[in-house]
C-alpha cells in the first residue's frame, strides 16, 4: 500500500510511518517540513498522487478558538478535496474520545467540524477517537494552573501512550474502512486530578493538584465519563507507571 501520513513528522505520525514501513508498506510523512501544507494546499496534489490511503494526524498549531476552527476546516476541506481527486480508498483521521461531548471548548468545536467534513466527503473513512496521550499530561497541568495552584476536574480519564496510539492507528489504517468512529484508550481508568498529581510527583514537581468539579478542561466542564470511551474500545497495554519509568531512563 502507498500511504501518505499528514502530520507524519509529529509525535504520532513519525511512529506511525515507522510501523507502516516495518510492515512492508510505502509510507510517506507529509507536513509543512516536507513541503506539504494542508492550510494553503501547497504540495497536496503531488503528495497524494498514486496514494491508496491518507492518514491525518495533524494538529492545530494554535489552541485559540478561531485559529483552531480555521485550521481544522480549511485543512480538512483542502485535504479531502485532494483525496477525492486522487481517488483515495481510505481516509483515516485521529480525533479525541469525548469530542461530541466537549462542544463548550473551542478546540473541540474545531474537531467536531473536522469530523463532519469527513463524514460528508463521500470518501471511505475511519475516525479514530483516542483518549489523551501520556505525553500531554504536562500540558494538562499547565492548562489548569492558576497562580501557584493547579485546579483540575476529578472526572475519569483513561490516558494512553503514544506507542499504543501509533499501533492502533496502523491497524485501523490497514484495515477496511469503518465509515464510522472507533475508540482507543489506555488500560487504566483514574481520576484526572489524581493522574496529573502522580505525573508531577514523578517529574519532581512539588506543586499540588486541587480536585475541583468546576475546573474546566480546555474550556469545557467535564462530567464523570466525558473523557472515557464506551464499551468495545480497543485498550492499549502500556500503564502510566511503565511509561514514567521509561521517561526517567532516558
Amino acid at each position: 500500500m502507498n500511504i501518505i501520513v499528514i502530520g507524519g513528522t509529529g509525535l504520532i505520525g513519525s511512529k506511525l510511518v515507522a510501523i507502516l514501513k516495518q510492515r512492508g508498506h510505502e509510507a510517506v510523512a507529509a507536513s509543512p517540513n516536507t513541503g506539504v501544507d494542508t492550510m494553503s494546499g501547497k504540495g497536496l496534489d503531488e503528495a497524494l498522487a498514486g496514494a491508496d490511503i491518507v492518514v491525518d494526524v495533524a494538529n492545530s498549531p494554535s489552541f485559540a478558538d478561531d485559529a483552531v476552527m480555521d485550521f481544522f476546516t480549511t485543512s480538512g476541506r483542502n485535504l479531502l478535496g485532494a483525496a477525492k481527486k486522487a481517488g483515495i480508498k481510505h481516509h483515516v483521521a485521529l480525533s479525541v474520545v469525548g469530542t461530541d461531548r466537549l462542544a463548550e471548548s473551542g478546540y473541540f468545536r474545531g474537531k467536531i467540524a473536522q469530523e463532519a467534513l469527513i463524514r460528508e466527503s463521500g470518501l471511505p473513512y475511519t475516525i479514530v477517537h483516542s483518549t489523551q496521550f501520556f505525553e500531554f499530561l504536562g500540558g494538562i497541568a499547565a492548562s489548569g494552573t492558576e497562580g501557584d495552584a493547579i485546579r483540575l476536574s476529578p472526572a475519569n480519564i483513561q490516558a494512553i501512550s503514544s506507542d499504543d496510539v501509533a499501533l492502533a492507528m496502523a491497524d485501523y489504517t490497514l484495515g477496511a474502512p469503518r465509515n464510522g468512529v472507533v475508540e482507543i484508550a489506555g488500560p487504566e481508568r483514574v481520576r484526572l486530578a489524581d493522574l496529573v498529581q502522580h505525573y508531577l510527583q514523578a517529574m519532581g514537581d512539588q506543586r499540588k493538584v486541587v480536585a475541583d468539579d468546576q475546573a474546566r478542561y480546555f474550556g469545557a466542564l467535564l462530567q464523570e465519563d466525558t473523557l472515557v470511551p464506551g464499551p468495545g474500545a480497543r485498550l492499549g497495554t502500556v500503564k502510566v507507571d511503565d511509561w514514567l519509568k521509561a521517561q526517567a531512563a532516558r
